[in-house]
């Protein structure tokens, strides 16, 4: 060490027994400082450190260990990543990393894609001791959380002013069993169905077609089973739903009165494991399986049990479904027997994080819904049967790559196709007659946007390109017809938006604009969005939410028996002409009050659509057949309170709401709207804890609007002589639901729930809907649809 030292004049401080005992080959004096110093390190296992020019340190290497751990969830992190200046290492599927270092005074960089960037001198470590070191979830703008339990636990309100659904903590709402995404959302103010199905989603008195429904990010033409009565989004896949009726964030284009936003777990879980579970409706199976320490695969599936045993519950659905369409009640002379229906559902989503700062995401649907059944005739003692079907499908695949460029800056690129198909064949045994249909949707989306945080700011920018192709065919056999009609319409996206929040965080205003091309009709449409949110108090939050949208798809019934009765409805895309753009313009001010387990939520809004056609708007009586353009006007406000006292969360929400027409082609030129639900009411309470969930509740609402005969005068010219139009309502709705899931561990390796549900235990017959037909003595009979009535199920699930 004298040697080096005088050589090139440079001192050694150590402790004074620290080189005690201690062996070397000294180095050959041709060599510089730096070989001879790492020949000594390699010998001797220490550390040189040279502090200065003519100062070197030596002292024994650091060691650093640790646990990785998710602080939300207290589960390790697999593939996290640990720097420092002279070494690395990655996270096991334990959590559990070790490196040796060479200084106390290095800074040592913990990194885990979505979570925040730990970067800590190695002194403030515990050397030698493996201590567990939990990491934040970055907490961006947009995931922040206002209010966490807005109705029952897994419900909350966030700053960005949507309403999510967290399934992962999600306990249970009045009959259901199932983490049902579209039934879930419905417990919201404002948010109802008006013939109770998933499929006809009502926000804020706009037609389901009016609302964007996005699975990871694909929008999707299809949302139910059953045709419609429950979700066609696998529960155990779909970890959080966001809903939107205002102040959409400016990447977000389409659905004019709201948007559901479904996501699956965005995190690697490294951990196998899975759930099967069956209930009276069908068989679920969903599996977690990790792939290496960077990478995961999750795969759902649910299929339907009638190829195996029809229960009470399924043939209560299948009644429902069914009722007064061809399946069930046919023409005097036609039998209608052997119905068959199945629906199955398959869900895959691959994640990959290459590094800490990349992230890719590829997710897979298939969604199915068949139903089929024989038509029977008998002419001259011969039977004559026919077979008749209907058939809806979804089959979209969707790819994410987010890159996490540093701290502030990320980049995200999502790419989409998503495609629908509806389809009947229609066998009319007593005219030798053979009738198909078709309506069919694909849709190709590539969005790529930016966000730059700094300080109390948070900056977008984007692009966005979509192609959507709808096919809709009519073919008949006899007498020969054939009628197709397809439509492309391609629209260029630009958006820019800036969100600044104080440093209080009580204050926070977000404003942007979207730009929209569509290239067919060379029409540039700008969209502004505006969120204010100003806290008074401690208790008080005030939000104030604008935006103008628009859409270029809608949803038409050209006769009530299109696709057999059983599926009305098919997509079509805009002319420009006979069938407008629709454009929406919507304003809303809020106040939320919360303090001690006490929330009370009231919202006022304004809204006015314009572009919609009558064929949209699902007339089933006066103006059933009409093709006019027009657009509606809602206002109203909603209002929720909720207490929280222990383990129990009641709540009640209000809504009213006066919706109107205006179409100035027809005799009314303003009338109220079909989905014009003036008053609605729910009451629910949900009881929690480890092993029990029990939740009941009561749904009331005023009928919807509809059109009757005028009194001793219902024929006139051999067609049904309305009254004016919606000037009366039908039956109000009222139901009341239960249910309760029991919760326990069958080992260390298996745990389980049981469940059950009531739904409508009064079994009350609400009417949903109603028409008239002239009958064979020149008068006109009613008929109404009815929603379920009592309906039972259960549930028996097994976690590994």
């Amino acid at each position: 060490m004298g040697t080096i030292s005088t050589l090139h004049q440079v001192s050694f401080n150590y402790e004074s027994n620290f080189l005690t005992d201690i062996k070397v080959y000294p180095p050959a004096d041709n060599l510089d400082l730096s070989a001879k110093i790492s020949l000594l390190e390699k010998q001797t296992n220490f550390v040189f450190d040279q502090v200065s020019a003519a100062i070197i340190t030596i002292s024994n290497p650091i060691k650093v260990c640790g646990y990785i751990i998710d602080a939300s969830a207290q589960q390790p992190l697999l593939g996290a990543t640990i720097t420092g200046t002279s070494a690395y290492a990655v996270s096991d599927e334990n959590g559990y990393f070790e490196l040796v270092l060479k200084s106390s005074k290095e800074l040592l960089t913990i990194r885990y894609i979505g979570f925040k960037t730990i970067e800590r001198q190695v002194k403030f470590f515990n050397s030698g001791q493996c201590d567990p070191i939990n990491m934040l979830e970055q907490q961006e703008l947009i995931n922040a959380v206002l209010i966490e339990g807005y109705l029952v636990k897994g419900i909350d309100k966030n700053k960005d002013w949507s309403t999510s659904i967290d399934y992962s903590k999600f306990t249970l709402l009045p009959g259901l069993i199932e983490s049902d995404v579209l039934q879930t959302v419905q417990a919201l103010p404002s948010i109802l169905s008006v013939d109770e199905t998933v499929s006809n989603i009502n926000i804020r008195g706009g037609t389901n077609d009016q609302n964007l429904m996005l699975w990871d990010g694909i929008k999707m033409y299809q949302t139910g089973h059953f045709f419609g009565l429950i979700s066609s989004f696998n529960p155990h896949m779909t970890q959080v739903a966001t809903v939107i009726n205002n102040g959409t964030d400016v990447a977000l284009t389409d659905g004019v009165s709201g948007t559901i936003n479904m996501q699956t777990e965005q995190k690697i879980d490294s951990k196998f494991g899975g759930i099967f579970g069956l209930n009276f409706l069908n068989a679920e199976l969903f599996s977690n399986i990790p792939i290496g320490k960077k990478s995961s695969l999750q795969v759902a599936s649910r299929k339907s049990l009638d190829e195996l045993v029809r229960t009470p519950t399924y043939d209560v659905y299948f009644d429902r479904v069914t009722q007064d369409t061809e399946a069930q009640e046919n023409v005097a002379e036609v039998t209608s027997s052997n119905q068959e229906f199945n629906f199955y559902d398959t869900s895959l989503r691959w994640l990959y994080n290459p590094t800490d700062k990349d992230f890719l995401r590829l997710n897979f649907i298939l969604i199915s819904n068949e139903l089929s059944f024989n038509e029977t005739v008998a002419e001259d003692s011969i039977l004559r049967i026919r077979q008749s079907n209907v058939a809806q499908n979804s089959m979209a695949v969707g790819f994410d790559y987010k890159r996490q460029w540093n701290d502030r800056l990320s980049s995200t690129l999502n790419i989409y196709n998503s495609d629908y198909k509806l389809q009947a064949q229609n066998a009319d045994v007593l005219a030798m007659q053979l009738f198909l249909q078709k309506n069919s949707v694909s849709e190709t989306n590539i969005k790529f946007e930016n966000v730059y945080s700094q300080d109390l700011w948070q900056f977008k920018l984007g692009y966005s390109f979509i192609e959507t192709e709808v096919i809709n065919l009519n073919d008949i056999d006899l007498p020969r017809y054939v009628r197709r009609d397809e439509e492309i319409v391609r629209e260029h996206g630009a958006f820019t938006q800036a969100w600044y929040t104080n440093a209080n965080r009580d204050f926070s205003v977000r404003a942007g604009v979207r730009a929209n091309y569509i290239t067919k009709f060379e029409k540039l449409i700008l969209e502004p969005r505006l969120s204010v949110r100003k806290a008074i108090g401690d208790h008080l939050e005030l939000e104030v939410l604008g935006e103008f949208k628009h859409q270029n798809t809608s949803q038409i019934v050209n006769f009530q028996n299109d696709f057999l009765g059983i599926e009305k409805r098919r997509w079509q895309l805009t002319d420009n002409d006979s069938i407008p753009i629709i454009e929406s313009k919507q304003a809303s001010m809020g106040l939320i009050y919360k303090n001690d387990g006490w929330l009370l939520d009231v919202h006022a809004y304004y809204k006015t659509v314009d572009g919609i056609t009558t064929q949209s708007q699902s007339f089933t009586t006066k103006y059933e057949f009409e093709k006019e353009k027009g657009n509606y006007d809602a206002y109203g406000f909603e209002l929720l309170f909720r207490k929280k006292l222990n383990k129990i969360s009641s709540w009640l929400s209000y809504s009213y709401l006066n919706n109107a027409y205006t179409f100035a082609t027809l005799k009314e030129i303003e009338f109220p709207n079909n989905f014009d639900i003036t008053h609605s009411i729910t009451l629910g309470s949900t009881y929690s804890n480890k092993d029990w969930d029990i939740s009941a509740g009561v749904n009331y609402r005023t009928g919807k609007p509809t059109s009757i005969p005028v009194s001793e005068n219902e024929v006139m010219n051999d067609v049904i002589n309305f009254d004016r139009a919606n000037n009366n309502r039908i039956q109000d709705y009222l139901r009341l639901d239960a249910s309760a899931i029991y919760k326990f561990r069958i080992s260390d390796s298996f745990n389980s729930e049981i469940g059950a549900s009531v739904w409508n235990i009064s079994n009350r017959e609400n009417t949903i809907n109603n028409y008239f037909k002239i009958n064979e003595d020149d008068r006109v009979d009613q008929f109404s649809r009815f929603s379920l009535g009592l309906t039972t199920n259960a549930v028996v699930r097994i976690y590994f």
